[in-house]
């Protein structure tokens, strides 16, 4: 790891309940507030927008490659898509694969939307193995991949041939080749890690930065396990994405965590989520 590397870290949006899921898209970055469940889009000059309005819990988000809004409603077994005129309709039902809520989403550059479960109540529920569904682009929905110890954060590579999950619980990211059909197979590790990873994001140089709640902290690491960086911060990280003009500004959620959903970062009346950004030198990988 280089240790000579600083870093100055900003703030770029405070108040937030419970920020998750930011993603970049179309020159903003895109957050969602699970506390205030809303999906939030600050603009470049930082300026945010309500963009949708979803009464569930979790509400992971990604697009579409034509840059429709997807939203996981993660308690309503539904993965939801806003059409042009704002509205949000079911993109998919996944009630008949999971009891459980519905966790984090990527979509490939093809129309896949990978979805995952956590397969258990949390916080407070028995641990059990979770599962990974696919949505296809002609909306049918099945599993393709189980036995994840926390399935969190996911990416795709640009060449739709990889799909990287973050299992919080097994403390590390694991790989699945893409088959043409968007099916997952191969399940490898690709690289243990020294901490809890939470939502991730894929660089140029195909290293993935992870968030760590516990840790408070984004790590970014190379295939093999190799950290190349890691940026502390004052409360739990969790997740990130890379965006900015030349995609080189890490984007990372952050919130002080007691471990219970119910918390949603609050103290007192103040809700403490926040955005921070922190200039990288490898930009994101894949789309704009």
């Amino acid at each position: 790891m280089d240790d000579s590397l600083e870093v100055e870290v900003r703030t770029v949006a405070t108040g937030l309940s419970f920020p998750e899921s930011p993603r970049w898209r179309d020159g903003r970055v895109w957050v969602s507030d699970w506390g205030a469940h809303e999906v939030l889009a600050f603009d470049s000059d930082l300026r945010v927008g309500v963009v949708a309005r979803v009464d569930a819990f979790p509400m992971c988000i990604d697009h579409l490659p034509d840059g429709r809004l997807l939203v996981v409603a993660g308690s309503d077994h539904r993965l939801l898509r806003q059409e042009p005129d704002g509205s949000l309709v079911t993109h998919a039902d996944l009630a008949s694969l999971s009891e459980h809520p519905w966790n984090d989403i990527v979509a490939d550059d093809r129309g896949n939307v990978y979805v995952n479960n956590i397969g258990f109540e949390f916080p407070g529920g028995e641990f059990a193995p979770g599962i990974v569904a696919l949505v296809a682009p002609d909306g049918a929905v099945r599993q393709v991949a189980e036995g994840l110890a926390f399935p969190n954060g996911m990416a795709v590579t640009p060449d739709n041939q990889t799909l990287i999950v973050a299992e919080s619980y097994g403390n590390r990211l694991t790989a699945f080749e893409i088959a043409a059909d968007g099916g997952l197979s191969r399940g490898r590790l690709w690289a243990q890690v020294d901490g809890y990873p939470d939502g991730i994001c894929l660089d140029a140089e195909n290293a993935v930065w992870y968030a760590d709640v516990p840790n408070k902290r984004c790590t970014r690491v190379r295939e093999g396990g190799e950290v190349a960086q890691v940026i502390d911060l004052d409360r739990g990280c969790f997740a990130c994405v890379l965006g900015g003009e030349e995609r080189r500004t890490l984007f990372i959620a952050t919130n002080v965590w007691s471990g219970s959903a119910d918390d949603s970062g609050r103290s007192g009346d103040a809700a403490q989520g926040e955005v921070r950004a922190v200039e990288v030198a490898v930009p994101g990988a894949g789309r704009p």
